[in-house]
C-alpha cells in the first residue's frame, strides 16, 4: 500500500450467524502503528466535522454505524467519500485537507491516527494549507 496516496481499504470481515466480526491490526490492514483512537458522534444534523490538514499525521476513518461523507483536498483536486459500512474504511495520508459532513442520525466515526495529540500538527487555515502544498 502507497503510504502517500488516499484509498479505501476493505477490512476482514468474518460473517457468523451471531452477528459479523470486522478488525484492523498495527502495519497489517491499515499502514502505520496506532497511537491514538476517538471517535466522534451525536453531530447535530447540517454540521461539519473537521476542516484540517495534518503535516505529519496518518489517519484511518471507519464508519461503526450510520453513514456520513468525507471531503478530501490535496491542494489540486476534491473528493468526496460516502463512508457507511463498518467493513471498510478511508486511509488518508498526512497533508490532505479534510473535513466530515452529511453525518445521519446515530452515525458513528472511528478514527484512529500514528501520531499522539498535537496541536503544532494541524493546519486549520485553508489557505496556509495551500501556500504550504503549493508553495
Amino acid at each position: 500500500m502507497d503510504r502517500n496516496k488516499v484509498c479505501i481499504i476493505t477490512l476482514p470481515k468474518i460473517i457468523d450467524e451471531r452477528g459479523n466480526l470486522s478488525f484492523f491490526q498495527n502495519n497489517q490492514q491499515i499502514p502505520f502503528d496506532i497511537k491514538r483512537t476517538y471517535w466522534i458522534y451525536d453531530v447535530p444534523g447540517g454540521e461539519v466535522r473537521g476542516g484540517h490538514a495534518f503535516r505529519t499525521q496518518q489517519e484511518f476513518i471507519v464508519a461503526l454505524s450510520g453513514a456520513f461523507d468525507v471531503v478530501l483536498h490535496d491542494g489540486k483536486d476534491e473528493q468526496r467519500f460516502h463512508l457507511n459500512r463498518s467493513y471498510y474504511g478511508l486511509y488518508v495520508p498526512n497533508k490532505i485537507w479534510r473535513q466530515m459532513d452529511n453525518f445521519s442520525t446515530n452515525s458513528l466515526a472511528l478514527i484512529v491516527s500514528d501520531r499522539n495529540y498535537e496541536e503544532a500538527d494541524y493546519i486549520r487555515d485553508f489557505s496556509e494549507f495551500n501556500i504550504i502544498i503549493n508553495g
